[in-house]
């Protein structure tokens, strides 16, 4: 009798989960927040750093340039195999949904890192913002990410609310050629090749800690010479849509 009990038991016991499994199942909404989950486990609300790599926050990006991100990392124009199996049997549709669902999300900024910088790096990476380096054929960085640095809709991303530590990564990567950037060439890879080391460090201190005000410029804002040097970032975009 005692061991029938058990049986009993264990039999209603197994029922109450399964059915309890399939309520949670039949429960779950289709919806995209549910379908991105896989993305918010690695990037959440955020930029923070993983044991293999550095997840950004994609949340308020550009819808323009987040699809050509995620369309690079499935075609093979920047490198990294979680990325690419993730999204390798996904269309051109379902990235712009993904990207739409992203930008649209406005989630707050953490606060402007703390970084001790000289009057002289600071002078040189105001210099940079608004000037640029003619001479060798730098733009002012306001000049493509917006008098603000909070980017241009739909392809540009803004350079505020982002740590030290992504910035001065990023710049490596143009600067060097890494495997996470890929091997197409963009403007920000011949831009970035121009600076110097002191050049690069100030300005990666400087953007860390500048606090986030203003919303993106629109695309109109962009000279017609910039839009022209970078074209294979907005022509790539609006081609898509």
């Amino acid at each position: 009798m005692k061991h029938f009990t058990l049986i009993l038991i264990g039999f209603f016991a197994t029922a109450h989960i399964a059915n309890a499994a399939e309520t949670a199942r039949a429960v779950i909404p289709d919806t995209m927040d549910e379908r991105v989950k896989a993305c918010t486990i690695c990037h959440g609300d955020e930029d923070r750093a993983g044991r293999d790599a550095y997840y950004p926050r994609i949340a308020g990006k550009p819808q323009g340039y987040l699809f050509n991100q995620l369309r690079n990392f499935r075609d093979g124009r920047r490198h990294y195999q979680p990325m690419a199996i993730l999204l390798e049997n996904m269309s051109d549709d379902y990235l712009q949904e993904i990207a739409q669902h992203f930008a649209t999300l406005q989630l707050p900024f953490p606060p402007p890192e703390q970084i001790h910088m000289t009057s002289g790096e600071i002078s040189l990476a105001e210099s940079l913002v608004n000037i640029g380096v003619p001479e060798r054929d730098v733009p002012a960085c306001g000049a493509c990410h917006g008098d603000n640095l909070m980017g241009t809709s739909p392809y540009i991303p803004g350079l505020l609310g982002l740590s030290r530590a992504y910035i001065s990564a990023q710049l490596g990567g143009w600067r060097n050629g890494g495997l996470m950037r890929g091997q197409t060439p963009d403007c920000m890879s011949e831009i970035a090749k121009q600076l110097t080391d002191d050049e690069a460090i100030a300005i990666t201190k400087w953007l860390a800690s500048q606090p986030v005000t203003g919303q993106q410029s629109p695309a109109s804002t962009l000279s017609s010479e910039l839009a022209h040097r970078c074209g294979s970032i907005v022509i790539e975009t609006e081609d898509s849509q």
